[in-house]
């Protein structure tokens, strides 16, 4: 029987994949629907995927789970999720009972620096910095490989800040769903760039307009990457990771790693930015492949 297997389930709102990885390779992928609104039906989909898998590749491993939303270390209750069916509920302990053994949870950002840190672009570097740019803006924090979670399981969070060095040109205050105004997630997100550029575009129009030589494109995604090298730098002046990860759709603008670090001498507090600012390497997969992560190479459950 196989007995290295670590297995890794996305949890995410419109589908649930799971990875099997075997000595850091991929054995098995799968992914279904994700129920919609039903925990009760997500957490028996959850079990099915794994012992589906299990049975497929004649062993037993151990199971990390992603999560769009966090575990309370205050009383082990999901928090912080979109997916609302999941708010309140012992999804960790649920899953346990079901599949008879211990089982991780961590948000999905994290799961995506863990993998990046592993074996993605920030692998052999001490500290790594992954960071989602997509429908909302998240991140999370790697040490040696392992995650640094917090008394309050928010560590990454940097889009709930707000965007530091505020000048006029970057537009009136709105809200962020969270009640805060300008957060950095309303400046970075997709949603957000596409709402403050005021064009009447989407993300994905914004950047192919831009790379046609739309002025007023153009003009919006160079405001993008001056934010995006301001909300960088307090990262860096806090915690000086040696490498950031860049993840979600906004990721894949490559002028991000063209116009970003010129930028971050003007803000970062140093006379110079040794900080590597890089793609990542497993793309969508690097969130599934970071909940397989959660269960370090000396651990087993």
């Amino acid at each position: 029987m196989r007995t290295s297997l670590k297995l890794g389930v996305d949890l995410g709102g419109s589908k649930i994949e799971i990875i099997a990885l075997e000595n850091g390779q991929q054995a098995l992928r799968r992914r279904a629907p994700t129920p919609q609104g039903d925990y009760c039906a997500t957490v028996a989909l959850i079990a099915s995927l794994v012992e589906d898998c299990e049975r497929e590749l004649g062993g037993r491993g151990s199971v990390g789970v992603g999560i769009p939303g966090t575990r309370s270390p205050d009383h082990g209750r999901i928090k912080n999720a979109n997916s609302l069916c999941l708010i309140g509920q012992d999804l960790q302990g649920d899953l346990e009972q079901r599949l008879q053994r211990p089982v991780r949870l961590a948000n999905d950002a994290d799961c995506f620096a863990l993998s990046e840190a592993c074996d993605g672009a920030g692998a052999g570097a001490n500290s790594v910095f992954g960071v989602i740019l997509g429908t909302g803006v998240g991140g999370g924090l790697v040490i040696h490989n392992r995650l640094l979670s917090g008394p309050n399981a928010i560590a990454g969070e940097w889009g709930h800040n707000p965007l530091p060095w505020r000048r006029a040109e970057d537009g009136p205050a709105r809200r962020c769903y969270c009640g805060k105004d300008d957060c950095i997630e309303t400046f970075l997100s997709g949603p957000g760039w596409a709402a403050r550029s005021a064009l009447g575009l989407d993300a994905n129009a914004l950047v192919a307009a831009a790379q046609a030589g739309h002025d007023a494109a153009q003009h919006a995604l160079s405001t993008y990457c001056d934010q995006l090298a301001r909300g960088l730098a307090s990262v860096i002046n806090l915690i000086d990771p040696q490498v950031i990860v860049l993840g979600g759709g906004l990721s894949n603008v490559a002028a991000l790693y063209v116009q970003v670090m010129p930028l971050l001498p003007r803000y970062v507090f140093s006379d110079q930015v040794n900080t590597r600012l890089l793609q990542a390497r497993h793309g969508d997969s690097s969130g599934v492949r970071g909940a397989a992560w959660l269960w370090n190479n000396d651990e087993q459950p």
